[in-house]
């Protein structure tokens, strides 16, 4: 009874070594599956409502893999940092536009011209130049306006 136990055991280790090695026509031990099979989320253009809904994180004995959540939440916080420096300045810029055509402070004014929320007709009156008004329209080579 010796003898026909060791020869089984024998034979079942010999089996075991032969699936190991791959004795056989086909390999009997796959390849390690990636650990990332693929990247989810886009790099080529800025993230979305649907990428975020759409993105699976694959899954570790502990739950999440947390260097894919870390990569995740950090480019989720760097594109909506960005999103927001981008809001404030259009935002800025919307008002200074919205200040300057309510008659705020005129940027563009030169010494001596009116206010752009003033009306421009191309001459001055006299109360600008200092001129009475019916000196105004006096004729300049001082004859009777013949």
């Amino acid at each position: 009874m010796f003898w026909f136990l060791l020869l089984t055991m024998a034979v079942v280790v010999a089996g075991v070594t032969l699936a190991v090695v791959g004795g056989g026509g086909s390999p009997v031990l796959q390849d390690v599956a990636p650990e990332r099979l693929t990247d989810p989320l886009p790099a080529d253009r800025p993230l979305g409502r649907a990428d975020v809904e759409a993105m699976r994180l694959p899954m570790s004995v502990r739950g999440y893999r947390m260097a894919d959540v870390d990569e995740a939440l950090d480019r989720l916080g760097a594109e909506l940092a960005e999103r927001d420096a981008r809001i404030a300045e259009l935002e800025s810029a919307l008002a200074g536009a919205q200040a300057t055509a309510a008659g705020g402070p005129d940027l563009f004014k030169r010494p001596g011209e009116p206010l752009s929320g003033q009306a421009w007709s191309g001459e001055r009156t006299g109360e600008q130049t200092g001129e009475r008004p019916e000196d105004e329209h006096r004729p300049e080579d001082g004859g009777d306006g013949r």
